[in-house]
C-alpha cells in the first residue's frame, strides 16, 4: 500500500502508502529481485526488502496495525512463501509524511532457504536535488487496478524539492513531475529505494508514499521516500530485540 498525499484510496485511509510501480516500469532484474519480498496481510500488500537473512525492513504503515503476515519471495520458477514471526513499527510512527515510517518483519524459523540481504548505504554526502536513485515494488501498474499488482519492476528516479534527512521526494527524470510518468503506486509501500556504488546496489531508503495537484492522478507524480541513516540505530536495536543480526 502506499500513503497517498491528495485522496487515499486503496489499502490505506486517510494518507494512503505506496503500491505498484505505474507509468511503464519494466520487470525487475535479478540483482534487485533476490532482495525483495511481497507482504501480505492485514488487508493488504507492502513491499519489503530483506537486510538479514531472516529480517524484511518495510514501511511502518505496512504492518502497524498488526494481523497475519506472509512473506512471498521469487528466488526461481515458484514463489516461496514465508511465516512470519514477528513485526515491529517505528514507536514515533504517525501519518504524518516526514514521520519515521519504517518497520521491521522477522521471518519465522524455516527449514531451509534464506533471504538474500541487502547492504545498507555508508554514504555520507547529503542527498541533493538530481541525484538518482532505484525503486523497486510489487505495486499495481494500473491505479485502481489491483490486478495489476504482484510483479517486481523497476526503474529509476530523481530527486527534487528539497531533500533533507528525513523525507526526500522523487519524481521521473522524463517528466519532471510535470505530468504523469514514473512512480509508484499502490503495494510498492515498503519497497527498497537502492544507490549504485561501485557498480553494486546499496540500501538508501524505502517507499513511503505518493502524492500529486490537486485533481492529478495520484500515482507517477511525486514518490515520497524515508532515508534510512536517521533510523539506523533504531534498526539495529530493534533487529537484535528480533532475534536478528546485521551486518556491520
Amino acid at each position: 500500500m502506499l500513503r497517498v498525499l491528495t485522496a487515499l484510496t486503496g489499502l490505506c485511509a486517510s494518507l494512503l502508502p505506496a503500491a505498484a510501480l505505474v507509468g511503464g516500469a519494466p520487470p525487475a532484474v535479478q540483482s534487485i529481485a533476490r532482495h525483495v519480498v511481497l507482504i501480505v496481510g492485514g488487508g493488504s500488500a507492502c513491499t519489503g526488502v530483506a537486510i538479514a537473512p531472516d529480517l524484511v525492513l518495510t514501511a511502518a504503515h505496512c504492518v502497524v496495525n498488526g494481523g497475519k503476515f506472509r512473506l512471498a519471495s521469487f528466488e526461481g520458477t515458484r514463489p516461496t512463501i514465508r511465516n512470519v514471526a514477528n513485526v515491529a513499527a517505528h514507536p514515533q510512527f504517525t501519518l504524518r509524511d516526514d514521520a519515521p515510517d519504517v518497520g521491521l518483519v522477522k521471518i519465522a524459523p524455516q527449514p531451509r532457504g534464506h533471504l538474500l540481504p541487502v547492504t545498507f548505504s555508508d554514504r555520507r554526502a547529503p542527498i541533493t536535488v538530481g541525484d538518482r536513485f532505484i525503486v523497486a515494488g510489487f505495486g499495481v501498474t494500473k491505479p485502481n487496478d489491483r490486478r495489476s499488482a504482484g510483479k517486481l519492476r523497476a526503474a529509476t528516479l530523481m530527486a527534487t524539492g528539497r531533500p533533507n534527512n528525513q523525507i526526500v521526494s522523487l519524481i521521473d527524470p522524463q517528466t519532471l513531475g510535470e505530468k504523469a510518468g514514473l512512480g509508484v503506486c499502490n503495494g510498492d509501500s515498503g519497497g527498497p529505494v537502492f544507490e549504485e556504488r561501485g557498480g553494486r546496489l546499496a540500501l538508501i531508503g524505502i517507499i513511503s508514499w505518493t502524492g500529486s495537484n490537486e485533481g492529478e492522478p495520484r500515482c507517477g507524480f511525486i514518490s515520497g521516500v524515508i532515508p534510512l541513516p536517521r533510523y539506523h540505530h533504531w534498526i539495529v536495536e530493534t533487529a537484535a530485540k528480533m532475534g536478528s543480526r546485521l551486518e556491520p
